[in-house]
């Protein structure tokens, strides 16, 4: 059987369609914020909205919620509602918070599921959660419909809010002074993020999650100059390496997570070299 009659017999399978699905729409939104998140220096929050995710994970799996996702999710969005209400005016900043924060919710995550996990392969399950292994492909009815739905919000928030968007990414100060309420937007733009990575859990990880955020934006970054351009070449980027990766992984037997941040940075450097031409020429 060749390559492509072979993609061909994968792509039958509902659950190679379901993972297909659901890993394009989470690059698609997580390319859409990431944009945002780079050019406001908050990449990091994503990162550290992942290992909240994480420990919210493992005390759903201690407690034995079926349908995780409904912990995960308002833990996570708490998580980025608190950040930003009390990182910027808390004695302790906004990145020193969001560096307590993950280290500890990935430090009682992880105590949680070897102290009260009832599973023999607690190392297995934590691999899974942090670094995507296959457990994309293993995704439930509900876990797709909730994606698309967390997915369908993130970018119709993001389209209907844009003008405001890039105001406060580009110039807080003079949006505020022009009246817009920047805390407002900050904090949606935030909840939007955890929403991503509540749904990007199951596809690349939460340890790998931060890749689909920020290399498409940086590698569109490398040859646009307008926002605008940016956020649509970054979500190019962003939904094909996912495509291609989920493809490739499924084909080579690859873990699914590890291949997409792959391309993803095989991506970045393919731009910054044609960044690199585009300024010599």
């Amino acid at each position: 059987m060749g390559a492509f009659e072979q993609l061909i017999t994968y792509l039958s399978y509902p659950f190679v369609v379901n993972a297909l699905v659901v890993g394009v729409l989470v690059a698609l939104c997580s390319s859409l914020l990431g944009t945002t998140l780079v050019m406001k220096r908050l990449s990091y929050i994503g990162d550290g909205l992942s290992h909240v995710a994480f420990g919210a994970y493992a005390v759903a799996a201690v407690v034995g919620v079926t349908r995780d996702m409904m912990i995960i999710a308002p833990v996570t969005v708490l998580a980025a509602v608190l950040l930003l209400r009390r990182g910027q005016s808390a004695k302790v900043k906004g990145d020193a918070a969001i560096a307590m924060m993950s280290v500890t919710a990935l430090a009682i995550g992880y105590l949680i599921m070897n102290v009260f996990g009832t599973r023999s392969n607690v190392s297995g399950d934590v691999c899974t959660v942090l670094f995507g292994s296959t457990s994309i492909l293993t995704l439930t009815p509900f876990d797709v419909a909730a994606c698309a739905v967390m997915s369908v919000v993130v970018v119709a928030g993001f389209a209907l809010i844009y003008n405001r968007v890039f105001a406060v990414t580009f110039d807080e100060a003079f949006a505020r002074a022009a009246g817009l309420p920047v805390g407002r937007y900050n904090l949606v733009i935030a909840i939007m993020v955890a929403l991503v990575i509540v749904v990007g859990m199951n596809l690349v990880g939460a340890l790998l999650l931060s890749a689909l955020v920020v290399f498409p934006a940086l590698s569109a970054m490398r040859v646009c100059r307008t926002f605008k351009a940016v956020t649509v070449i970054a979500a190019a980027i962003g939904v094909s390496c996912a495509l291609v990766g989920m493809l490739a992984s499924i084909m080579l037997g690859t873990p699914v997570g590890s291949t997409i941040v792959v391309l993803d940075a095989l991506a970045y450097a393919s731009f910054c070299a044609i960044g690199f031409l585009k300024r010599r020429i």
